[in-house]
């Protein structure tokens, strides 16, 4: 329960003040905080000192009223018994919180002592509020004459506590802003170091790229030469007839798949029941699947004893067939159109071999490692390139920061000075 203060006098609107205006550099930044912080400090001082000076006679007067009232019987004779000990009970109480919780304030000659007298006017005016709360009625009926001066005294003393914790707390809060432009100032300290390091990083990356594009240039003029010679010219021509006669492959190929297509049920089932050893189930597996692997000379025998085999199988009917007869005409067939398939595919790879050994003496190593060489050159510019882009982009993105960051200190200047600075990026 309050005991009758708390409202507080309406203030008056200080009139408006024009502020000063001032062109400073970022390098006078922190000299300005420093001398700023100094006088906000010594401001703080000099008014919590005096509201402690105006406030420390009202501690006197409080314990007065104390003594005062200690010595006041109030009367308590000519009242109900029982009221009377409620009355000098709750005196009591009044007088002991005045004498215990009552004490000088300290002196005032730095913040820390400020804070140490906020603190300590916090308690003597809670201890003193709360006591007087609970005993209200008592004094306000037995003690009335002590009401309004004790009323009176605290009101003065709890404005003076408000004013001192108000002026202490714009002062941390201006401690806070100083420390956000000093943070702000070392940031921008941190940018520009940066910013010189990420530019010269896009020089040295640039002369790096300029002379990647000159031997590139370099480079693609050897291939272009090389390229327009008679030995690329025939290298070419090779090329080509090569790739044009590997289209004999297929049609090889075609025409003896065409004609093993025709037995492949009956050696595919001779694969999975046959007990061949390990290079005929070789050769077997491959005329299932690509009998042009396997027709050479040297295999022949081979393919004409798992054939005979199949034959043997289909005549005792261990592999089945829908037409016996027209499956063993298709195995002779086959057997016979052998020794034509493996000439075909000899003189295949044959000529193939002739054409590859023509193309390989005309192709050029040196044409070769240039191409290699165009290829890590090609991928050494484009990551040039995009190391300089990103580089770019973060001093650009530097340069939008810094400016934002001098228009944070330039607002955070103007919380606690009168003069509005405009802060020169030099």
């Amino acid at each position: 329960m309050v005991f009758g203060w708390g409202k507080k006098k309406q203030e008056e609107k200080p009139k408006e003040e024009i502020p000063q205006t001032k062109d400073v550099s970022l390098d006078d930044v922190e000299n300005i905080v420093s001398d700023l912080d100094k006088l906000r400090e010594s401001q703080t001082v000099s008014e919590v000192k005096h509201l402690r000076n105006s406030t420390a006679p009202l501690i006197d007067d409080l314990i007065k009223v104390g003594n005062v009232l200690e010595k006041d019987t109030l009367n308590v004779d000519d009242i109900d018994k029982h009221l009377a000990i409620i009355v000098v009970r709750g005196k009591k109480q009044v007088i002991d919180v005045i004498k215990k919780g009552v004490v000088s304030l300290p002196e005032v000659s730095s913040i820390e002592d400020a804070k140490k007298l906020d603190n300590s006017l916090n308690q003597i005016l809670k201890k003193v509020g709360d006591v007087l709360g609970r005993q209200t009625r008592v004094i306000h009926i037995f003690a009335k004459k002590y009401a309004t001066q004790l009323k009176d005294n605290l009101e003065v003393m709890n404005q003076n506590h408000s004013n001192i914790h108000d002026i202490l707390q714009n002062f941390e809060n201006t401690q806070s802003t100083s420390g956000e432009i000093l943070d702000a100032l070392k940031k921008i300290e941190s940018l520009k170091s940066t910013k010189i390091e990420k530019t010269q990083k896009i020089v040295d990356t640039n002369n790096e790229l300029e002379s990647t594009k000159e031997y590139l240039t370099t480079v693609e003029k050897s291939i272009s030469e090389i390229k327009s010679s008679d030995e690329y010219r025939k290298y070419i021509e090779s090329k080509k007839s090569l790739e044009s006669f590997e289209t004999e492959k297929t049609k090889i190929k075609n025409e003896i798949d065409s004609q093993f297509t025709k037995i492949s049920r009956p050696l595919g089932r001779y694969e999975y029941a046959s007990s061949l050893d390990k290079e005929q189930k070789n050769i077997l597996s491959k005329l299932v699947e690509n009998p042009f692997e396997v027709l050479t000379s040297q295999n022949k025998d081979s393919v004409i004893v798992i054939l005979e085999n199949v034959r043997k199988g289909i005549t005792s009917g261990s592999i089945s067939v829908k037409d016996i007869d027209k499956t063993l005409s298709q195995i002779t067939e086959t057997e016979e159109a052998l020794d034509g398939f493996i000439s075909k595919v000899s003189e295949y790879f044959q000529k193939h071999q002739k054409l590859s050994d023509e193309l390989n003496s005309l192709r050029s190593e040196k044409l070769i490692s240039l191409e290699s060489e165009l290829t890590k050159t090609s991928d050494s510019k484009n990551d040039l390139e995009l190391k300089s882009e990103t580089f770019q982009g973060e001093v650009d993105e530097i340069d939008t920061s810094i400016p934002q960051l001098v228009s944070q200190i330039e607002k955070k200047l103007r919380t606690f000075s009168n003069t509005k600075y405009t802060v020169l990026m030099s």
